[in-house]
């Protein structure tokens, strides 16, 4: 492993710090003794860009399932109003509603749809083949984001190791390879483009800061090129925390060592005025941010708010995260980092356990200093957010990076021997002697395990939330021709309710892939009890609309409540007996019928086929029995081996009620 740190003056190329010393075989000169010319080396930063930048297109293509609603309604259903309108039918969940979230990263996709929707009209592109390249193209912005996460990790790991170390490549092995990273780095998540912000900022901090003044001998931060190189890093590390406010927490623990020294090795090369410019800096750059967020979020609420403050208010103060599930302390050290990791886990807790217990013989004091301060950044922000009681493994998804790069050492270490020494006879070594591996089964056995994860998670894990959606596109499509516009001013309206979700809430995406704001559809919701006060009995004893569908309606008291609900829901809330005038006979007679609207189809897991459908529509004392309802299944698809919430198991079916003509055929 080279021990020597990358000098800090080329902080915006830190590839170029560190020479390689193995020269072109083919072509023995001078240069040997060098290493590659400055040209070689920006030439295979690029083609390392280009790499992934074509991996993650492929990636994101690849990911055809379901994992976690906050991926569009906190992303894409926004970006879809700030695209096509208030009036579009982008589904406004109550974090855009009470501004706890930042307009930023919505914007970005919103731009993104008014910008490809603009070059499509003009070019008269046919309505579905719009609607199509519309679904795909956040996925492919994401891409972008996802490879420049991986392409960053690599130039840490580069400035961090130096050139002539294999680690560099081990963690982006370990990034390119990981299955969390091929299921998630490509979903339009903020967790998703924070991680890509951290680790780009964590590339451009001026590291020497933590270094030894016996080392790096000049003050830092005294050049232009290691000032520009902040600002770079402050102005990202800004974003991400304004996107998430927890990402705050990696930032207070690396300015706590850098300041305190706490267990660092050597002197503290900091001077007076190299904390002015940082505490200069910081102000600058955060308040530059600050009030590009400000503004963006004016513009997209249409008033001042700070959406940071309503996030920590209303998930703290107010204490509604818990709302939606609460974990043990443990939760991610024993599910959020295994899970990350998955089989780089031993190599990821080896690294972190080694960077914080001492320092390595293998290693300078700056480079021991610069993993102690990562690794005591993943351990301050799991034992932070582990006091929280509402837990997701993407709250830490951020950490991932540094977790590859602590890791990259160790895994080199197990899985690759020392070349044998060169023939001093020779000008070069051998290409193939400059990586010998051992433990080949092994390495085989990671390598398939995560590519089978990687691909079952990605095709086969709850694909049906997407594939409905696209059958419900298609055949409004078939059946509307006249109405296939994203303009909503503009739209022929249609009469009727096109679907009906009784499904979870949020259990498929929503405008993003419906995309036709005249194709009308209703889901059930799940608000929070904005209006009650934590610890009361009204919020412990609230029920949201899914609930209330899902909630135990068994009258006979055989306790069975799991195969009975939903259909007092569907008598009382969705289709409700009301009072109406017969005005075929000569007294008015206060009749009743079904009230509400009727779906031309329904949308559900198969297991609310028995459960409740036949029970309100079909038999003689069935209280939907006179809807003139005829149930049909029309489509229906696999949605994966498992799945822990027993509600969501099962096909994903789709069902005609026959009060609409046209009903589909195929």
């Amino acid at each position: 492993m080279d021990t020597k740190l990358p000098a800090k003056g080329t902080r915006t190329q830190p590839a170029q710090s560190e020479p390689k010393k193995t020269a072109d075989i083919n072509k023995p000169d001078k240069q040997t003794e060098r290493g590659p010319h400055p040209e070689v080396i920006s030439a295979q930063i690029k083609d390392v860009l280009t790499v992934l930048l074509m991996l993650r297109f492929a990636n994101a293509l690849c990911v055809r399932t379901f994992f976690q609603p906050d991926e569009y309604f906190q992303a894409l259903e926004p970006a879809w109003s700030v695209a096509f309108g208030r009036d579009s039918g982008a589904w406004l969940t109550w974090e855009w509603q009470h501004q706890l979230r930042s307009s930023l990263h919505p914007v970005i996709f919103g731009l993104a749809y008014k910008a490809a929707h603009s070059l499509m009209s003009l070019l008269r592109f046919f309505p579905p083949l719009e609607a199509f390249l519309l679904v795909a193209l956040p996925k492919v912005v994401q891409s972008v984001f996802a490879a420049l996460g991986d392409f960053y990790t690599w130039r840490l790991a580069m400035d961090i190791f130096g050139r002539q170390s294999n680690a560099p490549w081990a963690a982006l092995w370990m990034t390119v390879l990981n299955p969390w990273q091929w299921y998630c780095s490509t979903r339009t998540f903020s967790n998703s483009l924070e991680t890509t912000l951290t680790i780009a900022a964590l590339c451009y901090w001026p590291w020497e800061v933590v270094g030894d003044a016996k080392v790096t001998k000049a003050a830092p931060l005294q050049s232009r090129s290691s000032v520009n190189s902040l600002r770079i890093s402050l102005v990202l590390a800004a974003v991400a925390v304004l996107l998430r406010p927890t990402n705050l927490l990696i930032w207070i623990s690396i300015l706590t060592l850098t300041l305190t020294r706490f267990t660092l090795d050597g002197t503290s090369p900091i001077q007076k005025t190299s904390l002015i410019v940082l505490s200069r800096e910081i102000a600058i750059c955060g308040s530059a941010v600050l009030a590009v967020s400000l503004a963006s979020d004016r513009l997209y609420f249409g008033f001042w708010t700070f959406p940071p403050y309503k996030f920590l208010y209303f998930n703290i103060s107010q204490s509604l995260a818990v709302f939606y599930g609460q974990m043990p302390w443990h939760y991610y050290l024993l599910q959020g980092l295994p899970l990350l990791t998955t089989t780089f886990l031993p190599f990821t807790m080896i690294g972190l356990y080694k960077s914080t217990s001492s320092s390595s013989d293998s290693l300078t004091t700056p480079q021991s200093n610069i993993l102690k301060t990562l690794s005591f950044a993943v351990i301050s922000m799991v034992a932070t957010l582990s006091i929280i009681s509402h837990k997701e493994v993407r709250f830490i998804y951020p950490l991932l990076p540094i977790l590859h790069i602590v890791g990259a050492p160790y895994i080199t270490a197990f899985f690759t021997t020392k070349p044998p020494a060169p023939d001093t006879n020779t000008p070069n070594p051998n290409l193939s002697q400059l990586v010998v591996l051992r433990r080949k089964f092994s390495l085989a056995n990671i390598i398939s395990i995560n590519l089978l994860l990687a691909g079952y998670l990605s095709l086969s894990h709850q694909p049906a939330p997407i594939s409905v959606l696209n059958f419900l596109r298609t055949d409004f499509e078939r059946l509307h021709p006249e109405s296939l516009t994203l303009d909503a001013l503009t739209a022929n309206t249609t009469n009727e309710l096109f679907a009906l979700f009784l499904t979870p809430c949020h259990t498929t995406p929503w405008r993003s892939h419906l995309m036709y704001p005249t194709l009308r559809a209703r889901a059930l919701t799940c608000e929070p009890p904005l209006h009650t006060a934590p610890g009361s009995l009204e919020r412990a004893t609230y029920l949201d609309e899914a609930d209330r569908f899902y909630a135990e309606d068994n009258t006979d008291g055989d306790g069975d409540g799991r195969s009975e609900y939903g259909v007092r829901f569907l008598s009382e809330e969705m289709w409700p007996l009301v009072a109406s005038n017969d005005d075929g006979k000569q007294q008015q007679q206060q009749q009743q019928q079904r009230g509400g609207e009727m779906p031309r189809y329904i949308v559900g897991f198969e297991g609310i086929e028995g459960a409740v459908l036949k029970r309100f529509f079909e038999g003689e004392d069935a209280p939907g029995r006179d809807t003139g309802v005829e149930l049909r299944r029309v489509w229906s698809a696999w949605n994966g081996a498992f799945n822990e919430d027993w509600r969501r198991r099962g096909r994903l079916v789709v069902w005609d009620t026959g009060v609409y003509p046209g009903s589909f055929s195929g």
